[in-house]
Parts: C-alpha cells; structure tokens; sequence
C-alpha cells in the first residue's frame, strides 16, 4: 500500500471534522471555495442585466424593477385579488363607504313604497327611520336622548305584508347603522318550545343568537302566552328567555312580534316585560277590494298571464263580493296568491282538451277560469 492509499484509508477511520490536518488538505479546500465562488460569479454575470444587475452587485443607486407576479395570462393584483376574496376585510375608501350606505338605504325603500296599499304603515316605517337618523345625529354631536326601544308588535289579519315589511325594516336598520347584520330569522311558536322541561330555554336561546344582528320575527306570537293563546308553562319559559336575551343584546336586536290585533293585545298585556319593552304597534289594514285586484294584476302580469276583457270584469266583481263578505280570518294578499294558483290550475286543464296550443293560448286567462277556480 503506497502512501496516498494509506492516507486516504486514515481519512476513512477519522471522524467528520478531523480532515483538516496538514496544509496541503486546507490548500485543496480553500481551491475548491475559490473554484465555487468564480463558478457562482460567472452565473451572475450571465443572468444580471441593466438595473437588476447593479442591485445584484450592490449599487446604492440601483432600484429593483416592478414587476406583477403572472400566472399565464393572467396578472395578480394583490389588492384586487384580496378585495374579492374577503371584501368584509378590506376597508373601503370614504366614498365608497358613502356610496353604499346610501345605495343599502335607498333600495329597501323604494321596494317600501313599491308595496301595494299599506299607506300608513309605510309612513309610519319612514317615521321611525327619521327619529332613529336624528337620534345617531344627536348622539354624534354630544347631546343626550332619550331611552327608545326598537321593538315592535305588527297586528293584523294574514296576507297584509307583515313579514314583508319585517325583511325591509332589516335592511333598512342595516343601511343605517342600527344594526350589524340586517338579516331577518323567521319563526313561530313551534320553532322556539320543546317538549320537555329544559329545552325550551336552550332552544329559544339557539334561536335568539342567530337573530343578533338582524330582525327576529315572531309569528302569531300570542301562542306563547299560557291566557293568550292556550299554551303551557313551555311557553311562559320561551318569554323570560326571549325578554332576558332581548336585555343583554340590546343594541344589536330587534324583535317583531306579530299576529292577529286582539290576540297580540292580550299578549302583550299578559306580561309587564313584554309592555314594557313593546311600545310600537303597527296596524296592517285589510286590503280594500281594488287594491286586492291591484295585487292578482301584479302576480299575473309577473307570471306573464294576461285576462281578457271579461276575465278582469268577473275578477274586479268578485274581489269586491270577497272584501265585503271577508272575516276576522280573512288571507288578504295570501288569498289571491292561492285564488291565482287555482286559476293556473283550471287554465290548465281546459288547454289539456285542445290539439294545439299557440303562445295567446297559453297566456289568456278567460272568464271560466277564474270562475272555475273561484269554485276550488
């Protein structure tokens, strides 16, 4: 074995780190360093051009270039692309914030005044929105007000747009600053009692916690009330947890009670919590015969059905015979969507006995058939 071979096998038995015992090992590594750095120097050389050269080098003057990060054709725009995909973290500049707000209120509004009827209740809605405006006005300029409550009792008969007008004070309460959310949460006595002691509390809670923020509609609410409505100590359970979560998260909830007039005033009553944090009654008229007629025009032109002559005489005949003879119970509004529903039906049914069927036929609403689904 000569002695390079005796060498490199030592080597081999010594541990890492030990390699460096003699100067013409520390020669060979420092070459191999310099061969690696002149290698490294060449690929600069090669690559760096113009600015991003002198940065590479270490220019004090050297910029380097702009460039939009591309993925094929298409160009990142980082702002752009987190606006779009987290709109709520991006903060919007003032006039947008202006323009929005203002869009937010103006389009709840105008579906407001698109309602058909309902002229005090949209006065009274457009009421209550300037006191609240005047209100924050106030507040910002440092002067006091007085204690308001939000909540509100909608009384009247079905079909008078009370859920309707529930959804547009939500947006509008939203557009304004009143609330956080501006959603509406529907329900009705079954969708907050349980059946057994104890779950009421947590089912109404569940159900209250998904309303903060927005508008909590409660439907025929008088059920609720054990004298009212016929209930049990189930209900009473539902009222002092609604009454307890309405206190704690009371600047960011409203709740609608609804239902019929005389059922919602016993409610009411029934309960000092309730007539204390309940002092705004809206009243939802019965509609009158023409504005009925006005609300199945609406529907059928929506629907693309057009009555002939005869069939509109017939239809603003028997809406007048229908408001006249109406009850306590009467559907208003949700009676003509299932009075025009039949009349779908019976149109149907006669065009089923014919070989063809132009598009005239398939819009034209005749006489029999209203007459057929007045009869249904």
């Amino acid at each position: 074995m000569d002695r390079h071979e005796k060498k490199d096998l030592a080597r081999k038995m010594r541990p890492a780190g030990s390699y460096l015992d003699d100067l013409s090992d520390f020669a060979d590594l420092l070459g191999t360093i310099r061969q690696a750095e002149s290698a490294a120097n060449e690929l600069l050389k090669e690559t760096a051009s113009g600015r991003e050269q002198a940065f590479m080098t270490g220019s004090p003057d050297s910029v380097p270039p702009k460039r939009e990060a591309q993925r094929g054709d298409f160009t990142f725009d980082k702002a752009k692309n987190e606006k779009e995909r987290a709109p709520e973290l991006v903060k919007p500049e003032p006039n947008e914030i202006c323009e929005d707000n203002n869009d937010r209120e103006e389009k709840p509004l105008a579906d407001l005044d698109a309602l058909i009827g309902l002229d005090s209740i949209k006065q009274s809605v457009k009421s209550l929105i300037n006191y609240v405006k005047i209100r924050k006005l106030r507040e910002e300029s440092g002067l006091p007000n007085p204690p308001m409550s939000l909540h509100m009792v909608f009384m009247g008969n079905p079909g008078t747009g009370k859920t309707t007008v529930a959804r547009i004070l939500s947006a509008l309460y939203r557009a304004i600053g009143v609330l956080t959310k501006g959603q509406l949460v529907e329900v009705d006595r079954s969708g907050l009692v349980a059946g057994f002691v104890g779950q009421t509390a947590l089912k109404t809670a569940e159900v209250v916690k998904s309303a903060i923020g927005g508008v909590l509609f409660i439907d025929e609410a008088y059920s609720l009330a054990p004298d009212a409505g016929g209930g049990n100590d189930f209900g009473r359970e539902a009222i002092e947890t609604l009454l307890k979560m309405m206190e704690d998260n009371r600047d960011d909830l409203i709740v609608i009670v609804a239902g019929y007039s005389e059922p919602m005033e016993r409610f009411i009553a029934a309960n000092p919590g309730l007539e204390s944090r309940f002092n705004r009654y809206f009243v939802f008229e019965d509609y009158s015969s023409g504005e009925l007629f006005e609300i199945f025009s609406s529907i059928c032109s929506k629907s693309e059905y057009i009555l002939t002559g005869d069939a509109e005489e017939f239809a603003r005949e028997y809406f007048c015979e229908l408001y006249q003879m109406r009850d306590q119970n009467f559907g208003n509004a949700r009676y003509v969507r299932n009075l025009f529903e039949n009349i779908v039906s019976a149109h149907s049914d006669r065009l089923s006995a014919l070989d063809g069927h132009s598009r005239e036929d398939l819009t034209t609403v005749l006489r029999e058939d209203i007459e057929k689904a007045a009869l249904m």
